[in-house]
């Protein structure tokens, strides 16, 4: 099946409000197989933050599930999705959830998860399949099964806001465009109500393929950028050009000039929706900076002298673990644009 008409996309987001939010996972949780364990699954964690969400004018949150979660008991990970909807239900928020990630730590186990490293972004994130999934086709039936299930067990529920089916593929250097190409197909055959969606990334020569690929067969068109007003103006200048809605999943780098005071009014002006990263600073230790920018060569050097001072500027998030705002002026502007 192909992508939605352009008509389609275009009366879907009509009947949206104009689409704000953050990427969720609890701060009590490293990464996707904590948050969705049996074990691990934070309720109370959850329901608390996520009231705060909708308090700074939140109507979304993008979420990552994990196909190991789904592979060691399917039922009792759908159980927990379907707790997590309604829990958003009860805020007024509708989430986008992420099937595959090729981002961070390659070989995810079930069970146990790493403590965080000090001062380490994203330190105990895990791909979503792992490395050696992605590269042995053989084992990509389970991943049909894996979406296949997903996808038709929501099918039509209205609380989900739409699918993202592959974040950031290629991100790991592994030529995962051959699973991108299945994982939408397998996806396109479910035909959920909900829109679907890859998100461009990185618009380096060697991602040609996965854009063109990405941008042909999403029905909204979503992208990541973390960089200055400038530069996401020019961005959405581009995309624009597809004719479909857009909407950025990612932004939010406050050292590397992403930041709310500047680039909330760019996506206001454009009628662009934006997911921001992170809400709660938590055990992702997403306050802290990529390793390879400038703050994070501090951050690292730093670390070796045993050093794990709050970084300043915080990288991500918005909130102190008791919900107190890193910047109470950043609250006050997302309520002011949310209408």
């Amino acid at each position: 099946m192909k992508p939605w008409p352009i008509g389609k996309t275009k009366e879907w987001i009509t009947n949206q409000p104009w689409l704000l939010g953050c990427n969720f996972i609890p701060s009590t949780a490293i990464n996707q197989l904590e948050m969705w364990q049996a074990n691990t699954f934070d309720p109370k964690t959850i329901d608390r933050e996520l009231g705060w969400a909708a308090e700074i004018g939140f109507n979304t949150v993008r979420t990552y599930l994990h196909d190991l979660v789904w592979k060691a008991n399917a039922e009792g990970f759908k159980n927990r999705i379907e707790r997590f909807l309604s829990i958003a239900d009860q805020h007024g928020i509708r989430p986008m959830l992420v099937i595959f990630d090729d981002c961070w730590n390659k070989d995810p186990c079930i069970g146990n998860q790493p403590t965080p490293k000090p001062g380490i972004h994203n330190s105990g994130w895990m791909r979503s399949p792992g490395k050696n999934v992605v590269k042995d086709p053989a084992q990509w039936e389970r991943l049909k099964f894996y979406v296949t299930d997903i996808l038709t067990s929501f099918a039509n529920d209205k609380r989900i806001l739409m699918w993202d089916l592959y974040n950031e593929p290629g991100w790991s250097r592994i030529n995962s465009i051959a699973l991108v190409k299945s994982t939408i197909k397998w996806a396109r055959k479910v035909n959920p109500s909900q829109p679907l969606t890859i998100g461009v990334h990185n618009f380096a020569p060697r991602f040609k393929a996965f854009n063109k690929f990405q941008l042909a067969n999403s029905d909204i068109i979503t992208f990541h950028h973390y960089g200055k007003p400038q530069a996401l103006q020019r961005l959405i200048t581009q995309l624009n050009k597809h004719n479909r809605p857009l909407i950025c999943t990612e932004w939010l780098a406050r050292s590397e000039g992403s930041q709310i005071a500047s680039n909330l009014l760019v996506f206001k002006q454009n009628n662009v929706g934006c997911i921001n990263w992170g809400l709660v600073a938590g055990k992702t230790n997403t306050i802290y900076p990529w390793l390879l920018t400038k703050a994070g060569i501090k951050t690292r050097l730093l670390s070796y002298l045993g050093i794990f001072n709050e970084p300043d500027p915080w990288f991500h998030d918005l909130l102190h673990p008791d919900g107190i705002p890193y910047d109470s002026e950043e609250i006050e502007l997302f309520q002011k644009f949310k209408g």
